[in-house]
């Protein structure tokens, strides 16, 4: 039977064409499906659901930060002894990598957490059983950086640590039987092939992955699963309460599921994000489907589902980085094609770079290039969108004034939520998001921010330190915007220098009038009185006034709201707010103008 599933792999491997592959793909999956098992459908099994990430790093984009800590701490391969294991938690939180009291997690597991990441994708070496018949040297050190980690590492774009994610995720390591593995990743897309290849659309929404791809494997018959996708999409569409039908089936399938319920969902919510941060993926709503540039990619990714090859061999190929189809020059050129036929259908002007294409590594070199231009033009359409958007946006700001990590639906079928964790992100995310809506910027909206987005324009991570957390440029004057979840005394001690440097720095080199915001969920009184005086020596010892304006984020949030419902919306409008609360702050202390900045808000909407 191996044999036969082998040959069938070296026949799909075979054929040219795409259309043709997906069908035979599809076909001899099910094939295999058939002969593996006494076709019994899950609804008649136990349900299980496969991870491809941990509960206890439930955002991918934690690990490249974590992960350049590692290798430049003195800490490579030292992550077992428990006292070790402490001790790269407080290096940790000594470089701000995590945050909280020290005497939380004494037992310093986030530490056990980033290890079993680095060695799930092949970052690091992972430890070898004895039981796996074959010696730790043959891999290499425990827990020591990999040819694949090193290229994580050195990754300084979010695209190449994408690269490095999928690269890892694609190698089948997840047990189907013994000797045999398959990849959870690579199971995703043959379902959404095939349900591509039935209706013409590859997109699966949040339930039907929570419900019939995570618990599913090779082991099932790939066109039950579709079916099931399509009798859960068609069922739903009937519902008439969405919200409802969701809790409903996931009672019914939690029937056969030993574990919590509630796993259906949360798993599945983690299960997406790590999916996504390979790149080849991107949200429609809450759920997922192919980005087009990739979608040859994922064709040929897919005939690599299952490995009969062996342990040893399974985990040489993750730390070395495995192959993907751009590694070879024709595809290489296949996927730039398809990049470039983007390019054109979309009337994208581009360049290419002058250097031959005579090698995967060169056509790849201009692949990325050239891909910039899309992202940047998907970009530009993101933000003139946003003013159609700004009932949303204004909804994920009043999630982030509660700060508690739940979820509000704000559509039938769509609801938004802020993970706790990453609120820090979202605040910057959501005023870039803001005055992008307000618009009429000269800069355009990735020469504004200064955080990471991912295919998805969410956040990756917040805008790293020396220099505002956003800059918006307008016709004759720029506002540079400052925001902080800090709410308590320190508040002034993190900000109130930082703050006021960023904007002084703006000041002196530009010919044009700066304005600071400031926000926050609560504005300590220390911080208001820092900025009322709002003063700035330079090196020379020149006094710069600067214009700081401390904001709650609720006033902001009003005010935003209040400008779109009355359709006066202008940065014009919002300055002359700006200016009305600047100028309050003459002979009062720092609560008095506080108080006072609450009152001109709430008497102006």
């Amino acid at each position: 039977m191996w044999g036969m599933i082998m040959g069938i792999n070296r026949e799909i491997e075979r054929v040219e064409n795409n259309k043709y592959r997906i069908t035979e793909t599809v076909k001899r999956m099910t094939a295999y499906g058939e002969k593996l098992v006494k076709q019994t459908r899950i609804v008649e099994n136990p349900i299980n659901i496969w991870l491809i990430g941990n509960t206890g790093m439930r955002n991918p984009w934690r690990i490249p930060s974590g992960f350049k800590a590692y290798v430049e701490s003195n800490m490579v391969g030292r992550l077992r002894d428990v006292e070790d294991q402490k001790a790269f938690k407080r290096y940790l939180a000594q470089i701000g990598e995590i945050g909280g009291s020290d005497d939380r997690d004494e037992s310093a597991s986030i530490t056990r957490k980033y290890r079993l990441m680095f060695n799930k994708f092949g970052f690091t070496y992972p430890e070898i059983n004895k039981k796996n018949g074959f010696n730790q040297e043959e891999i290499g050190p425990v827990d020591g950086v990999t040819p694949l980690g090193q290229a994580f590492y050195n990754a300084r774009t979010i695209s190449a640590q994408q690269e490095c994610f999928l690269r890892g995720m694609i190698v089948p390591l997840e047990m189907l039987d013994e000797n045999i593995f398959y990849s959870p990743l690579l199971w995703t897309i043959n379902i959404m092939l095939e349900l591509e290849k039935r209706i013409g659309d590859a997109m699966i929404n949040f339930i039907e992955f929570a419900i019939c791809v995570q618990t599913t494997t090779p082991h099932d018959d790939i066109n039950g699963v579709v079916n099931d996708v399509l009798m859960i999409r068609e069922e739903r569409n009937k519902a008439e309460n969405r919200r409802r039908f969701d809790q409903e089936i996931v009672d019914k399938y939690a029937e056969r599921y030993v574990k919590d319920r509630h796993n259906f969902l949360d798993y599945a919510d983690m299960n997406i994000r790590y999916l996504l941060c390979t790149g080849i993926f991107k949200h429609v709503g809450r759920g997922i489907t192919l980005i087009p540039e990739y979608h040859s990619m994922a064709i040929d990714l897919a005939v690599g589902m299952i490995s009969l090859d062996n342990i040893k061999n399974q985990y040489i190929k993750l730390c070395n980085g495995a192959e993907l189809p751009t590694d070879n020059t024709e595809k290489a050129s296949k996927v730039l094609k398809d990049l470039i036929t983007q390019l054109d259908e979309c009337h994208i002007a581009y360049s290419v770079p002058d250097i031959p294409l005579d090698s995967a590594k060169n056509i790849n070199i201009v692949r990325h290039e050239l891909k910039q231009n899309i992202d940047q033009y998907k970009e530009e359409l993101y933000a003139k969108d946003q003013e159609n958007e700004w009932e949303e946006i204004y909804e994920y700001m009043s999630l982030l004034t509660v700060n508690n990590g739940r979820e509000k639906e704000i559509g039938e079928d769509y609801s938004i939520r802020v993970p706790k964790a990453e609120a820090a992100a979202y605040l910057e995310w959501i005023l870039w998001r803001a005055f992008l809506a307000i618009d009429h910027t000269k800069n355009k909206p990735y020469e504004a921010r200064r955080f990471n987005v991912d295919q998805d324009y969410f956040p990756v991570g917040t805008a790293p330190g020396g220099g505002p957390d956003l800059i918006f440029e307008f016709e004759n004057y720029y506002i540079v915007i400052e925001v902080t979840m800090s709410t308590n005394s320190r508040q002034e001690a993190m900000e109130g220098e930082p703050v006021r440097r960023h904007v002084a720095d703006l000041v002196m080199i530009s010919e044009k009038p700066v304005y600071g915001v400031f926000i926050a969920n609560r504005i300590d009184s220390n911080t208001a009185e820092t900025f009322r005086i709002g003063v700035w020596y330079n090196q020379n010892d020149e006094k710069l006034t600067l214009k700081i304006v401390p904001l709650t984020l609720k006033q902001f949030a009003e005010y935003f709201k209040y400008m779109f419902e009355n359709k006066e919306v202008s940065p014009e409008k919002f300055l002359q707010l700006f200016d009305k609360c600047f100028c309050a702050k003459a002979d009062k202390s720092g609560p008095e103008w506080k108080a006072e900045i609450a009152n001109i808000v709430q008497k102006s909407m």
